[in-house]
């Protein structure tokens, strides 16, 4: 019986060529090098993902003394952001032969459930830990850390500093605010997200400063949940203030509870009302009417936080990245107020 050669494993030369680059640049991505262009780097990316090329992990944990395995503790898992942001640490850890460790806290945050989580992430033997925190509760964590283990938290502010990466997401609150003001709306509502989260406060602090530079009321925030069931309860009361004529809602889930509620109650938006949201998931564009709202690239949040956490397992010097910036994207949601509809 004639022998069948079975085809080999895709190495590193063969990214190199795919990738239409040196062997010394492939490594250079794989090692997350920050010495290399975007755009090569996205080509070895690419070749990596199309060849399947895997990494040998158990050798090259041998050669660097590493085990390959990073820590992630993460808070508020079901929402968006922060899934999203996992996303992001998983696929930028694979390609380099690491691995993802995660432990998920509920909404019950306590100095004990964290160091419990921190606990388990030592047993573990990972060479660093990503703590995404968009919860008051989650700083905890940080103090549950041993001095010397490379430690980079997420945080929805515009903290950004050589331990931790950040989305400014006051700026996309004022973005928000002031795309209405620029719309003629005398003032902006706001529907705010739950105490206690990070991202409620800076969103509500980005909302309050741009009213008060532009010297307009910031009325009392109707409070929400982040779900679209108190998007509707906050939509309901919106409805019997006629004095209303634009809404920012802090996520976009809430945005479409909020639309739904105002349509049922007999209101046209944008004609009538104008609401922007937060975050831009991908259904807000198929909202009726399609969401205006604020894009927060969390998986880019993601990428950045492995980076920076292999920059301080290898002790190399740790390269100064300013905050994301957010953008605002409009759609149909938003227009003049109706006095200017009906000029």
């Amino acid at each position: 019986m004639k022998n069948v050669r079975q085809p080999r494993n895709p190495r590193m030369i063969d990214v190199a060529r795919l990738a239409g680059v040196s062997h010394q640049t492939v490594s250079r991505v794989l090692n997350a090098n920050p010495n290399v262009r975007p755009e090569v780097r996205e080509r070895v990316q690419h070749a990596v993902q199309q060849l399947d090329y895997r990494r040998n992990t158990a050798a090259r944990a041998l050669a660097t003394r590493r085990s390959m395995n990073l820590g992630v503790v993460s808070f508020g898992i079901s929402q968006y952001g922060p899934l999203q942001t996992l996303f992001g640490i998983a696929e930028a850890a694979r390609p380099i032969g690491y691995a993802t460790n995660l432990v998920s806290l509920g909404d019950n945050i306590d100095r004990k459930s964290v160091h419990a989580a921190i606990g388990h992430l030592l047993a573990n033997s990972v060479d660093g830990i990503i703590v995404i925190a968009p919860v008051e509760g989650a700083r905890a964590a940080v103090e549950a850390v041993p001095a010397g283990l490379p430690l980079v938290t997420f945080e929805p502010s515009v903290v950004n500093d050589t331990t931790s990466v950040a989305i400014d997401e006051v700026l996309g609150a004022r973005l928000a605010t002031r795309h209405m003001l620029d719309l003629g709306h005398e003032s902006v509502w706001q529907v705010s997200g739950p105490e206690g989260w990070l991202g409620t406060e800076a969103r509500i602090r980005g909302w309050r400063t741009e009213l008060t530079a532009a010297r307009r009321v910031a009325h009392e925030v109707i409070a929400g949940d982040w779900s679209s069931a108190s998007g509707y309860r906050a939509g309901q009361e919106i409805a019997r203030n006629r004095e209303i004529t634009a809404v920012f809602v802090a996520n976009d889930q809430m945005a479409l509870g909020v639309l739904q509620a105002l349509q049922q109650s007999g209101w046209r938006v944008p004609r009538d009302v104008s609401v922007v949201g937060f975050d831009d998931i991908p259904e807000s564009a198929f909202f009726q009417p399609s969401l205006t709202t604020v894009r927060l690239d969390f998986p880019e949040i993601g990428r950045r936080c492995v980076d920076r956490l292999l920059e301080m397992i290898r002790r190399t010097r740790l390269s100064h990245r300013p905050p994301l910036q957010p953008q605002l994207v409009v759609r149909s949601s938003t227009g003049p107020p109706p006095s200017k509809h009906n000029a």
